[in-house]
């Protein structure tokens, strides 16, 4: 038998009595089923968790306490952690998501990097004859070429 849990709206979360348990029903549309699983693993240490599909596009999370049967106010502490970490698993997501071309840009800088030096033959290869830095604005001049050496002061 389930039972809607003050504080939350009803077609979201339920305790189900007498298993000590809360359910919770997300749509797969809004939470990303990744954000799921990755909240759901964050609470396997402190609750028994159970994910099924209700219906096309939903999910469906269970989170029966271990021992004995909890509190309405434990209850609703566990489905509010629950709540809030799924919104930060898929905040997360989403910003992995859109910045997935710098994190591997980023990730083969780094492995080019711990590769070493150039082999010497790898410099052999290489083309030299290639002017080093195109510096239309002079911007790379020391101060020294573009305003002259400093005078010394007389005695």
């Amino acid at each position: 038998m389930t039972a809607p849990l003050s504080g939350f709206p009803p077609e979201v979360v339920h305790i189900v009595t007498p298993e000590g348990a809360v359910e919770l029903s997300f749509a797969t549309a809004l939470y990303p089923i990744d954000a799921i699983y990755g909240a759901a693993y964050i609470f396997i240490d402190r609750c028994y968790v159970l994910l099924d599909e209700p219906a096309p596009g939903g999910v469906r999370v269970t989170l029966a306490w271990k021992k004995g049967e909890p509190p309405e106010d434990a209850l609703r502490a566990l489905a509010g952690e629950f709540a809030n970490e799924l919104l930060s698993c898929a905040w997360r997501a989403q910003i992995a998501k859109e910045n997935r071309g710098i994190i591997e840009a980023v990730t083969n800088k780094a492995l080019a990097g711990a590769m070493g030096p150039p082999t010497l033959d790898d410099l052999s290869r290489f083309d030299f004859s290639d002017e080093a830095l195109d510096d239309p604005l002079g911007i790379a001049m020391s101060w020294e070429d573009k305003y002259g050496k400093k005078k010394d002061p007389p005695p």
